[in-house]
């Protein structure tokens, strides 16, 4: 029988006692004044992506990163959302949808490109059923390099939305 002492005797629990279990928050790189001041709701795309961008968005918005704590939010709908966080390279089916998305956002809104393949098309740059980078479909505001992008790099990017 395992009882709650037990518990406490075992070396994880042990090596996670008196340490942060996340990073502490780096300090503001940029002195520009926020687009949306306070916290960002965004909606997130996947126009075609090898979904290597979408587990880096997971690990920046997770436990130890925490996106969160800066007032970014992923949203489920476009009517709720401040911008769009676009991954992959535009496909030739998803130029149309992404395009009406970007329309039900509301206005101001932003679009961000994030990963090599959403900014300059990548690897499948010049695949038959590519459309194009993000920014040959919709306007792009940011853009975070990276195949894939570091979570970190997408707080730090992120950030510069929310001033926070």
């Amino acid at each position: 029988m395992i009882t709650s002492s037990d518990v406490y005797r075992t070396p994880l629990v042990a090596a996670l006692r008196g340490r942060r279990v996340t990073e502490p928050a780096p300090p503001p790189t940029t002195t520009a004044a926020p687009r949306f001041p306070g916290s960002v709701q965004l909606r997130h795309v996947d126009a075609g992506s090898c979904n290597g961008c979408e587990v880096e968005i997971g690990q920046a918005f997770g436990p130890v990163c925490d996106a969160g704590r800066f007032g970014i939010r992923l949203v489920a709908s476009p009517r709720h959302a401040d911008g769009l966080l676009v991954t992959g390279v535009v496909t030739k089916n998803m130029a149309t949808p992404l395009r009406k998305t970007l329309e039900a956002v509301p206005r101001p809104r932003v679009v961000v490109a994030c990963g090599e393949c959403a900014i300059d098309g990548g690897v499948f740059a010049h695949a038959y059923g590519v459309a194009g980078p993000v920014g040959d479909v919709v306007p792009v505001d940011l853009e975070i390099a990276g195949c894939p992008p570091e979570p970190r790099a997408i707080t730090a990017a992120l950030r510069g939305l929310s001033g926070r």
